[in-house]
């Protein structure tokens, strides 16, 4: 496979020189992976090695086929002079407020001592030794992709792709008009914040369903039913996002033993929580609204929950009716009748109930977006170290000129126990000053993920000896932007999203045109 796409492109780039094009003709190597550590944990040899190793085998078999790469450009994402601008990247995302700290659930295994990546667990459990794997909140890096989301959105109408990436990219970032809705705590002060793209359906919710890790579910959780939904959080905590939203496996859940209020008929809903519902998309609850949702329809099925039509056109007891662009709006008015949108259509009921309860004080509209904040940190040792040092429990940048702060040597690539990266283990390196205060420091033992190098290495062929700039801006207008990229659509929303971000970035800070 690998051959022959090469092949593809090396045919574009002699046809285009034949043709009297300049042709910049690239490649480098993409080299900061989990591989190479899973093999020097295995083996103790130094990742640097078989990554060296592994490039030479590659650079000769190219050769030998002879393709016209341009090996003056030649670069890799594990040298100090590439990854300089890679730490130079995240200080500006950092200074800009798009780069933050925060609590985010990594897959920790107790036995193995160490947070590992889902290729690395096989039925909630470690592909190494078999050992269960809990989801447990840790500090990470977060990049604050969501800031950009409108405008990855907007630009898709800019960038010459096939139909099929151009969709799931506006898939994933998942824009999403619709209304947020407080209800009301019933029997003690707080509310649950929920993000509908169907408020004309309110008169239809007839229970709520928290995200088992919603900070609420402590403050909601009854005397009586403390002991089972621990058991819940418990065993949702082994599951991974992806298992937790298969559509084809039976919805579980537990009663907390609390209430809200609906907003729009004060009924008490009682307060469930199912793991199908994430922490991670829109506020971690929902309103369930059974008649006119199938997954909330199994689910309140399943339980013997009320379920209300509050849109005419099925049978509902029977089934969810979804279709319900072509049905009218029924049993959705307030007991004193001050307030009804019944006879309405959904598109003319949507704003009425968004505009009633922006009046009311309880909601108001919203846009959503699937899209999540990139989490940009690994517990690994063979990755970009952060050009951060930790002093007084704040996180610190240190200064442009100190880069590239060079990942230390260590012949122990073990985790180090306490969920830290083998970063951790070295003690001489951790121990620091803050070049700013003269404090005493400890530096950042995360490093980036390998989508950090990968962000933005086309622009380092253009200029990749250039020690002074990220690129010459008179050769990035030259040679800008790219006209043929070959890869595979597993990329489409991750990387190619991630490198979309990055170049909006470099162009708000006037480093690419």
């Amino acid at each position: 496979g690998h051959v022959r796409n090469y092949t593809m492109g090396d045919v574009v780039a002699r046809y285009k020189a034949a043709r009297g094009f300049s042709v910049l003709h690239p490649m480098g190597w993409d080299a900061f992976g989990l591989p190479a550590e899973q093999y020097a944990v295995k083996t103790g040899v130094h990742p640097a090695l078989t990554t060296a190793q592994n490039i030479a085998t590659f650079k000769r078999q190219m050769k030998r086929v002879g393709l016209s790469y341009d090996w003056e450009r030649e670069l890799s994402t594990t040298d100090p002079d590439y990854y300089r601008w890679t730490q130079w990247i995240f200080l500006q995302l950092y200074k800009r407020g798009l780069a933050y700290v925060a609590e985010v659930p990594v897959n920790w295994c107790p036995a193995l001592g160490t947070v590992l990546a889902n290729e690395e667990i096989v039925d909630g459990k470690s592909e190494v030794g078999g050992f269960d794997v809990i989801r447990k909140p840790m500090r990470q890096w977060v990049l604050k992709i969501t800031a950009y989301a409108d405008r990855l959105l907007e630009d898709l109408k800019l960038v010459e792709w096939p139909a099929s990436t151009l969709e799931m990219q506006k898939n994933w970032i998942g824009r999403s008009i619709g209304a947020e809705v407080d209800f009301a705590l019933a029997d003690r002060a707080g509310a649950i914040r929920v993000f509908t793209t169907r408020p004309d359906t309110l008169f239809g919710a007839t229970y709520m369903v928290l995200a088992p890790e919603h900070p609420l579910v402590d403050v909601i959780t009854s005397e009586a039913q403390k002991s089972t939904v621990q058991a819940y959080r418990e065993n949702a905590a082994r599951k991974s996002d992806l298992q937790r939203q298969e559509l084809d496996k039976e919805k579980t859940g537990v009663f907390t033993g609390g209430y809200a209020v609906n907003p729009v008929n004060q009924e008490r809903l009682p307060i469930w929580i199912a793991d199908y519902v994430l922490m991670g998309y829109g506020t971690g609850a929902i309103m369930a609204v059974p008649a006119h949702d199938e997954r909330d329809w199994a689910f309140a099925h399943q339980y013997q929950l009320p379920i209300r039509e509050v849109i005419a056109g099925g049978n509902v007891q029977e089934a969810a009716f979804t279709d319900t662009s072509r049905g009218t709006v029924v049993n959705s008015a307030t007991s004193d009748g001050s307030f009804s949108i019944n006879g309405l259509i959904s598109s003319e009921a949507i704003p009425t109930v968004t505009e009633w309860l922006t009046k009311q004080g309880k909601g108001t509209k919203a846009v959503n977006y699937k899209l999540r904040d990139w989490l940009f940190a690994r517990q690994r040792y063979w990755g970009e170290p952060f050009p951060i040092v930790w002093v007084d429990g704040e996180a610190c940048p240190i200064p442009e000129q100190q880069l590239p702060l060079i990942l230390p040597e260590t012949s122990n690539f073990k985790p180090s126990g306490t969920g830290e990266s083998p970063l951790a283990n070295l003690e001489t390196w951790l121990a620091t000053t803050d070049s700013s205060t003269g404090k005493p420091a400890r530096r950042e033992t995360n490093t980036m993920p390998q989508w950090a190098g990968s962000c933005w290495y086309y622009l380092r062929f253009i200029d990749p000896k250039n020690s002074t700039q990220l690129v010459d801006q008179t050769k990035e207008r030259y040679w800008m932007p790219v006209d043929l990229y070959i890869g595979g659509s597993e990329h489409a929303v991750l990387h190619l999203l991630y490198a979309r971000f990055w170049h909006k970035v470099l162009f708000d800070i006037g480093v690419v045109s």
